[in-house]
């Protein structure tokens, strides 16, 4: 089919900034969509229909969907597929039947303006996102740039930045850029931000970590003293064992069965944005305090499912790999597991029981896969002395399908 509907980027400059192309474009269709300011900027152009979007978002994709080989036209702020609505029509339509001609995105004015290279900074979109997922970036010397959602958005992200330690860091407060109203204020984190914030805005963030500022690792076995937890958890050692015999890979979904505290979900996720995870727990308790160490670090996606395995594992879509933490005795737990893994996906237990050993003993034998025996051994005090105590052995089953 002949592309009919054109994605147009526009900026602050309005039309002006528009090719001929995107001019003529705009002119021929019989209806164009978009926000109320991309209408406003783009209304000396426009003969057709003009038709702002809906609450939800959905409502105006079916209307636009129905028109349907017309020439139509959505009016997207900058590059159309840089945090915006391109992927969105996307999943809706194929590519063939759409063209677009981005403008310039916020992100590469922003670099312009700071003379950043847009290769060297992480960008982020707190639209529609909570600023919890903010935390894994927040790394000593980094550079960022934050789409923020409106004029109260820094502020937040300034407070983000005191409570964790980061304070020192200079904000650039960067607001209607590409445009006449375009300005900046670059200040600290720890300073007072001005009382009016253009709603249009995004920040540059160069960070600067306190002596103690709250950094979460980029390694495998985050300290034990990072979760909350009733003491029934994967510890560091091992959970960086577990990490590394489950092999997480981009964009991959775990399920992590008897989750406790929801660690080796957590760490699961914070090995790379696009992985997925559904930490599965009996205990309400336990459940609770994984999505409230989810939140805490930075990963407020991960999924928990509160129930009893295996009955609830056939609600939920197949994983790539599977963990199991707890509950390996329980009828039927790892016949299920097994057989919902995709091919190629990893599946590990850790048991610490006989009546476990038994079941990784015979899991072995029928599936094939290793039995790995881990022990630590950590300083305690005897008296006025010390000494090295052996802690609980771990009986580790590690199997790929």
């Amino acid at each position: 089919m002949i592309p009919w509907l054109a994605i147009l980027g526009i900026g602050e400059d309005g039309v002006d900034g528009l090719s001929d192309e995107a001019r003529r474009l705009l002119g021929a269709a019989g209806l164009v969509v978009g926000g109320a300011r991309h209408l406003a900027l783009a209304r000396g152009l426009i003969a057709g229909e003009c038709r702002p979007w809906s609450s939800p978002l959905t409502d105006t994709l079916d209307v636009l969907l129905a028109r349907r080989p017309e020439p139509t036209v959505v009016l997207a702020s900058g590059d159309p597929f840089w945090f915006g609505v391109g992927s969105t029509l996307l999943r809706r339509m194929p590519a063939g039947e759409m063209i677009c001609l981005p403008g310039r995105s916020c992100f590469s004015l922003a670099c312009a303006a700071l003379g950043w290279g847009l290769e060297t900074v992480a960008t982020h979109s707190l639209c529609g996102r909570p600023l919890a997922a903010l935390l894994p970036a927040l790394q000593p010397g980094a550079r960022l740039l934050v789409l923020c959602a409106d004029a109260t958005t820094p502020s937040a992200v300034a407070a983000l930045l005191r409570a964790r330690g980061f304070g020192g860091s200079t904000l650039h407060v960067m607001q209607a850029l590409g445009g006449p109203r375009a300005r900046i204020v670059t200040q600290t984190a720890d300073q007072a931000l001005p009382e009016t914030i253009d709603p249009l805005n995004l920040l540059a963030i160069e960070l600067v970590a306190g002596h103690e500022a709250a950094v979460i690792p980029l390694a495998c076995g985050l300290d034990d003293a990072l979760f909350a937890h009733d003491g029934q958890f994967t510890r560091r050692e091992i959970r960086a064992l577990t990490l590394s015999a489950l092999a997480p890979r981009q964009g991959e979904l775990l399920w992590d069965i008897g989750c406790g505290s929801g660690s080796v979900a957590i760490e699961w996720l914070l090995r790379h944005p696009a992985n997925r995870a559904v930490a599965i727990e009996r205990d309400p308790v336990r459940a609770a305090r994984a999505a409230g160490n989810a939140e805490a670090l930075g990963v407020p996606g991960l999924s928990v499912c509160q129930g009893e395995a295996p009955a609830v594992l056939a609600k939920l879509p197949l994983p790539n790999a599977v963990f199991i933490g707890g509950g390996v005795t329980n009828p039927g737990v790892l016949d299920a597991a097994c057989k919902a893994l995709s091919p190629g996906g990893r599946l590990v237990v850790n048991a610490v029981t006989t009546e476990a050993e038994v079941v990784l003993l015979t899991a072995q034998a029928t599936y094939g896969g290793d039995l790995t025996r881990i022990g630590l051994d950590r300083l305690d005090s005897i008296g006025t002395m010390h000494a090295l105590r052996p802690a609980m052995r771990i009986t580790q089953w590690t199997w790929t399908k």
